[in-house]
């Protein structure tokens, strides 16, 4: 049976249980075990700390884990990157007191930096040629500071909204940029039907939270401006109508282009533009 890990909580929890779901396996905790079996699919789903999740991937232990792309680096596990699973987006970055005017080129021996993430520090800071005091803290390190542990953080900034409330502002450009990630281990665990079947569905799950499907009426006359704003995947699907001179049309946009699109149409007569979500796709 595949052994798939997801997170058992944080900000990863919730994203990761509910892709797995609208891809179709039953993966969702009645309270606070530790495992769900899904049979008809072949797997069970296990929950782990996601600091630890690429660890035991990276041994063989889990076969594919869900975690974010920053506890994969700071764990070291030498694991296969699948899937950027678009949820969890979020920057690793230095924060420092306002208007102290501080950046990471200032940072000299002596700088105190406190972070959970010591591997992803060290190696920014080897890059720098700094050898600065990191200070290792489980969780919480935005207030070191202000005890007087630590000068700086190195810590994850989703909307910022912590660190401000601390008294603090992100200096310099992100150390990385994380997002959830699915993880295998090295070697064929992505040869297994099972792992791939998984990975298949997720990412159509991603690809159709990425687009929607425009549906439209239009003069025929116009319907070569039409196939330039909606060229679809390979091509628009067109169809006649029973109207002189007009024709359906129908293809997939990004999602993020939906209100441009029908602005667009507008302008060329386009008539009943609906849009459709997608709940899964192949491409």
């Amino acid at each position: 049976m595949l052994q798939i890990a997801l997170p058992n909580k944080g900000a990863l929890a919730d994203g990761a249980v509910t892709l797995a779901e609208e891809a179709g396996y039953h993966c969702r905790r009645r309270g606070r075990e530790l495992s769900v079996r899904d049979p008809d699919h072949g797997v069970e789903f296990v929950f782990l700390r996601p600091r630890d999740i690429a660890t035991y991937v990276s041994k063989g232990i889990i076969d594919l884990g869900v975690t974010g792309l920053d506890l994969t680096y700071d764990s070291g596990a030498e694991v296969t990157h699948v899937l950027d699973l678009g949820f969890g987006n979020a920057r690793f970055c230095y924060a420092a007191p306002k208007d102290a005017g501080l950046t990471p080129d200032d940072f000299t021996d002596t700088t105190r930096i406190a972070t959970s993430y010591d591997t992803l520090v060290r190696r920014d800071l080897d890059a720098r040629g700094v050898d600065a005091r990191v200070i290792s803290l489980d969780g919480a390190v935005e207030i070191s500071i202000q005890l007087g542990v630590a000068d700086v953080i190195a810590d994850v900034v989703q909307t910022g909204r912590t660190i401000d409330e601390a008294g603090l502002e992100t200096i310099g450009d992100p150390i990385l940029n994380t997002e959830a990630v699915l993880v295998a281990q090295n070697g064929t665990t992505m040869e297994q039907e099972a792992a791939q079947r998984f990975a298949e569905r997720v990412e159509g799950i991603i690809v159709a939270r990425e687009y929607v499907v425009v549906e439209y009426d239009l003069p025929e006359a116009h319907l070569p401006e039409a196939r330039e704003i909606t060229p679809g995947i390979e091509s628009p699907t067109v169809s006649p109508l029973n109207k002189d001179g007009w024709v359906a049309v129908k293809a997939m946009i990004e999602r993020d282009a939906v209100n441009k699109v029908m602005d667009s149409l507008t302008e060329l007569d386009a008539r009943g533009i609906i849009i459709t979500d997608i709940r899964t796709c192949r491409i």
